[in-house]
């Protein structure tokens, strides 16, 4: 590919589909490199232990102190980070992560290619979350704070894609990244030339 690699951020509410999308897309892109983020929070029962890399929070901490993260955040109580990512040449660096980060991913990285994830309605956001088996506490605290996290997404977000359907949203970002890759094969400075 021989340009300078994206970074790619996926961003959205809970139960959005962010996970299902990060892994139809690598699935479907070659050239796309999912990095695992950390998490203190505890495996929900429906998952296999690939979608984050569990560790207790004196872990994470540690790794806080050592400067391992490109970025991480306290959410709910819960520690989340991305390792700094460490993608095969020429691949592109897909990040599914919580608005926090994003932030600092912006900050750290203007040209970031920011994709804000939205459901299709409320309604199905917290369907969403209580097919998920978390506890109604959580359900509830993360419904609160969606609102404030879909303000934030649009402010940082350089792309809004409304999952209503994991396969379309799929491939409007794919048609999206291949536009954007096609741009730096062609423009000396990539995205952000402008």
């Amino acid at each position: 590919m021989s340009a300078e690699p994206l970074v790619v951020v996926l961003i959205g509410p809970g139960g959005v589909g962010k996970g299902t999308i990060a892994r139809r897309l690598v699935e479907r892109d070659h050239h796309l490199w999912l990095s695992r983020s950390w998490t203190t929070r505890t495996r929900r029962s429906h998952e296999d232990g690939t979608e984050y890399h569990f560790v207790d929070r004196a872990t994470f901490e540690n790794a806080i102190k050592e400067g391992l993260f490109l970025e991480w955040a306290d959410f709910h109580g819960n520690l989340y980070g991305t390792p700094q990512p460490s993608a095969p040449a020429d691949d592109d660096v897909l990040l599914e992560i919580e608005v926090q980060g994003a932030e600092q991913v912006s900050r750290a990285n203007p040209d970031a290619v920011v994709f804000l994830i939205l459901p299709p309605s409320m309604r199905q956001l917290e369907a969403r979350l209580r097919t998920r088996g978390d506890a109604e506490e959580h359900v509830a605290l993360r419904l609160s704070s969606t609102p404030q996290e879909l303000a934030k997404g649009h402010e940082l977000a350089t792309y809004v894609v409304l999952n209503d359907d994991v396969e379309r949203a799929s491939d409007e970002i794919l048609s999206i990244l291949e536009e954007l890759r096609q741009q730096r094969r062609t423009s000396p400075k990539g995205p952000g030339n402008g």
